[in-house]
């Protein structure tokens, strides 16, 4: 039991950066709060994850973001999607 103990609490190896930078920068952040903020398209009530990422897509300056990174973001930033 001590050498697991051991195992788990001396394996002290953090890592400093991960180990893939990040495609949300503070620029995509803020530019895809403005589009979750702007009026939906036509045809939609509202914004949803699943037509953001779309939206995201064919935009050429935001990289394509999946839609589970999308929520993440606006979750992190309190923005609700209604």
């Amino acid at each position: 039991m001590e050498t697991r103990k051991a195992a788990v609490l001396g394996a002290g190896r953090w890592r400093s950066l991960p180990p893939v930078p990040s495609p949300v920068t503070g620029e995509v952040e803020a530019r895809l709060i403005a589009l979750a903020c702007s009026t939906p398209p036509k045809g939609h009530a509202r914004w949803s994850l699943r037509l953001l990422e779309k939206h995201v897509a064919l935009a050429e300056d935001i990289p394509d973001l999946d839609h589970s990174t999308i929520g993440r973001v606006l979750k992190k930033r309190n923005c609700a999607l209604t």
